[in-house]
Formats: C-alpha cells, sequence, structure tokens
C-alpha cells in the first residue's frame, strides 16, 4: 500500500472507530489492525493519536467548508434557499453517519477542544447564516421572535443528533435508500422552516 493510501486509509478506519468506540476507546493498534498496516506505519503518517484525531476533525470541517460555499451560490432567496442549505446540512451528515456520530462524541466528551475547531471551521458559516435571518426579520419574511444564533445552533443540533442517534432509533434514512433520505431531508426542512417563517409565507411557500 503506497504513503497516501495508508494515510488516507487511516483517517477513514479513525473515522470510523472513533465515531464508534470513543477517542479513549480506541487503540492506536486497533486503527492500524483495521487499516491492514503495522503500527510505526501508521505513526509514520500521524505520530500520535492526538495527532491523528485533530486530523480526522480537520477532514470533517475541511470538506464541509468546500460544500458550505457552493450551496450558497447555487441557493437563490427566500424559502429555496432555506430549503437548500438545511437540506444539505442533513445529506452531508446521512450520506456519511460517522461525520454525526464523531462530532456528537467530541461534543460530549472534549467540548472545550471541540469548541476551537468550531470556531474556525463553523462559526464563519453560521455568522452568514444568522445574518440570512436577521435580514428576513427586517424585511418581514422571518418570524421577528425568533433568536438567530439559538436557532441555528438548535437546528444543527437536531440534525447531527438525529443522525448519530439513528441506527439505536432504527430510523431507515441513514444508509438507506435515496426515497429513505429524501423523506427525511424534506421532513427535517419542514421543522426547520415551520419554526422560523411567518404562516403567511409558509401557506405561499
Amino acid at each position: 500500500m503506497q504513503d497516501q493510501d495508508v494515510a488516507t486509509a487511516t483517517l477513514d478506519a479513525a473515522t470510523k472507530l472513533f465515531a464508534s468506540n470513543g477517542y479513549d476507546g480506541t487503540s492506536l493498534q486497533a486503527i492500524a489492525d483495521s487499516v491492514g498496516v503495522r503500527k510505526p506505519s501508521l505513526l509514520y503518517h500521524y505520530a500520535s493519536k492526538d495527532e491523528l484525531r485533530l486530523a480526522v476533525l480537520r477532514r470533517v470541517f475541511e470538506h464541509w467548508n468546500e460544500v458550505f460555499p457552493r450551496i450558497l451560490q447555487a441557493a437563490t432567496s427566500g424559502n429555496d434557499r432555506f430549503d437548500g442549505l438545511v437540506g444539505e446540512v442533513v445529506r452531508f451528515f446521512a450520506e456519511e453517519p460517522n461525520r454525526a456520530r464523531l462530532i456528537l462524541r467530541e461534543m460530549l466528551d472534549r467540548p472545550s477542544q471541540l469548541g476551537v475547531q468550531m470556531g474556525q471551521y463553523v462559526a464563519p458559516w453560521v455568522a452568514i447564516v444568522t445574518d440570512y435571518i436577521r435580514g428576513g426579520q427586517e424585511h418581514g419574511t422571518v418570524r421577528r421572535d425568533v433568536d438567530p444564533e439559538a436557532y441555528v445552533l438548535h437546528v444543527i443540533h437536531m440534525i447531527v443528533s438525529g443522525i448519530a442517534t439513528a441506527n439505536v432509533l432504527g430510523a431507515p434514512h441513514v444508509n438507506g435508500t435515496p426515497g429513505d433520505l429524501d423523506r427525511h431531508v424534506r421532513e427535517t426542512v419542514r421543522i426547520a422552516r415551520a419554526a422560523i417563517f411567518p404562516d403567511e409565507i409558509l401557506s405561499n411557500g
């Protein structure tokens, strides 16, 4: 296996094992065994387990930061833009549930450390969405009683925790058929829209 293949396979295995067993419950030897290499080969690419953990999180956040600008650019305005934003966030996590499981575990186990990553990678696009909400409030297209920051955090929590625990609840949308995923996306968008748009906007949308 070539060096680049080992590095990528190590990230894939670490993501899955950290998501399933937690950081503390996963050994470097278990990751090496999953990749099919000796532990020294793994340590050649990642000098420590903590360095590997940071690389795993960085890949998740950097992948999202590649996706999010394209969503904003492709979105139009009003409900269409909102539906696109929420729908793509759901798809991002549902198409690879270990992302959500990993983030949820880190939220519970290492909140201060994850906060640094969130501040670097997530806070900028959260600010974009909250500005969009405030703009809608000024124009009367968004409910005035919505707290933009709190709303965005609640929606993120709903999506991440919902995807992360779906296997426990037996929800079919994770690793299910495209129709199952579309069904989950539609319902999540519906809940998020109902909480933010006035009745007259909803009835026209």
